[in-house]
This record gives C-alpha cells, structure tokens and sequence, in this order.
C-alpha cells in the first residue's frame, strides 16, 4: 500500500488487490471463484488498512451511525464506518465463519450469488439466506 492516506478509485483498488495476490509465490487457486474471493478479502485488508491511516489523521471526527450500503464500498470517503463494518465483519466471524465470507465476497468483492456458491462450496439458495442472516446480525451490532 502507498504511504499517502487519499482516497482511492475502483481501479486504483482493483490493481493494488492484484498485486497483492501476485505477490504471494505460495497462491493458488482452483477456479475463478476461487480466486474472486481471495480477491475480496484483499480488497477488504487494502480498505481496512487506508481506513485506519485516513483516521489517524482525523482521529475519529465526524463519526455517526453506520449501515451496510454495498454502493460504500466503492469509495472510502468514510474510513470510520469501514473500520466500524470491518469490526462487525470480525465479530459476525466468530458467530458464524460462512456468514463473514458471504458478506466479504458480495461487499468488498462485488461477487454475485453464483460466484460466492461456486466459492464457498455451498449453492446459491444457500449464499442468499445466508446474505440476509448476516445483513441482519450485521445491522444489529451496527446500531448504535
């Protein structure tokens, strides 16, 4: 990640994923999917991280609540409410691991419910309770 805390564009987001996972000589990945939601949880660490560079330079101001808002993700203009989901993430993770990954791979990865099934091994029925069990513990301990 660059040393600057500006906010970063969808392709500047999608390039520094890849390099990423490029980087790493022990990836590998079985199929598309595979690598799609390796993709998301890269995206997810490369938000989370300039996140927490823009707030220690703003050290918390302007902080209110937060709701999972798919459109958010595209633009990390309000790094306190992607710290506060990403804090969310990790709990709902400790619940329920599968429900964490759903939300990773159709939030930070904009991966359709196909993609998230042929990923996680499950089906898409599966992927589409599971995205509305997490939404809502998500949302609970999102509220203030």
């Amino acid at each position: 990640m660059r040393g600057d805390v500006e906010t970063i564009d969808t392709t500047a987001l999608v390039h520094e994923a890849y390099l990423k996972l490029v980087d790493q000589s022990s990836a590998h990945w079985n199929d598309r999917a595979h690598f799609l939601a390796l993709a998301a949880i890269a995206m997810r660490h490369i938000l989370v991280d300039r996140a927490k560079a823009r707030m220690s330079v703003k050290r918390g101001a302007g902080q209110g609540p937060v709701t999972i808002d798919e459109e958010m993700v595209a633009s990390d203009d309000r790094p306190e409410a992607l710290l506060q989901i990403d804090d969310a993430l990790d709990r709902l993770a400790r619940i329920d691991a599968r429900l964490a990954r759903v939300v990773e791979c159709r939030f930070f990865g904009a991966m359709t419910n196909d993609e998230i099934a042929a990923a996680l091994g499950v089906t898409s029925r599966t992927v589409e309770r599971d995205w509305i069990k997490a939404r809502m513990l998500l949302r609970d301990a999102l509220d203030p």
